[in-house]
């Protein structure tokens, strides 16, 4: 990823949440795998779907069919489908890729989803449902979920609920909040955080860490990250920047369980630098 996109990516996260451009900001993260890709071609499909979706709309159309309308042209005209061969594809997680081969994960297919929906002005926003991205309508008399991963069914509060039972069972308790909004922000840190366990499988620890300092743009309060930033470095030999993370990690995190082991890392670091001095 060039200087350039990094900085327009961390200039477009510090907007207000509602202003923050999500297919942009998901096309900048794909300038990690993609440095010379170009932003607006793909900008410009996503106007053009909408655009084929906006023909066929009427005034008159309620939610509903204003919603099979768009599933016609996303999954029928232009195919777009949930990938089930090979889900742990990257492919399906960088947006241009996404965009190119019509093929993704609940997330990504999610963001076309809402992308398109935001051009003809219908209320569709994001749901970080556990496991399994969707999205929903909801207006004052009427809400119902989409999962664009399943060619945009239609789901209920009741029919979400059921998918988190059998999924986790009594391992996680549904609470409603699951079913609520996500920000921007958080549809953001979701999909870097799909990346980030990508590069960490392939050991590309230079990719993860870029995604690592992109994680801390969209949320600098995110501790964690700092952590894991830190252990990368380590990997990296990047010894200042390791020592300085973990070190903030364990100040910022109270009574964490790792602290004894981030501890001995800080003792081999301090070890290392001493032989280099």
């Amino acid at each position: 990823m060039s200087a350039r996109s990094r900085q327009t990516f961390q200039q477009l996260v510090t907007l207000p949440d509602s202003a923050i451009p999500l297919a942009e900001a998901a096309l900048l993260m794909a300038c990690e795998e993609y440095p010379q890709l170009e932003i607006s071609p793909y900008l410009d499909q996503l106007d053009r779907m909408a655009q084929m979706a906006q023909k066929s709309l009427r005034a008159e159309d309620t939610p509903v069919q204003t919603v099979e309308k768009i599933n016609a042209v996303l999954f029928e005209t232009l195919g777009f489908r949930g990938n089930t061969e090979d889900y742990y594809d990257p492919r399906n997680s960088f947006f241009n890729d996404v965009i190119d081969r019509r093929v993704g994960i609940p997330i990504t297919l999610s963001t076309v989803y809402m992308e398109v929906s935001r051009r003809l002005q219908f209320p569709i926003s994001g749901v970080g449902m556990p496991g399994h991205f969707v999205v929903k309508f909801n207006n004052r008399s009427e809400e119902f979920f989409l999962d664009p991963f399943n060619r945009g069914m239609i789901l209920s509060r009741d029919d979400c609920r059921a998918r988190i039972k059998e999924r986790y069972g009594d391992s996680l308790e549904f609470d409603e909040r699951l079913l609520e909004r996500v920000t921007n922000r958080q549809i953001l840190a979701r999909m870097l955080n799909n990346l980030k366990l990508i590069y960490l499988k392939a050991q590309a620890f230079d990719k993860g860490l870029a995604i690592v300092d992109m994680m801390l743009m969209v949320n600098p309060h995110d501790i964690e990250q700092f952590r894991d930033r830190g252990l990368l470095r380590l990997q990296l030999r990047q010894f200042e920047g390791a020592a300085r993370d973990l070190t903030y990690y364990l100040r910022k995190s109270g009574n964490c369980q790792d602290r004894e082991e981030i501890e001995d890392h800080l003792k081999e670091l301090r070890r290392i630098q001493a032989m280099m001095n």
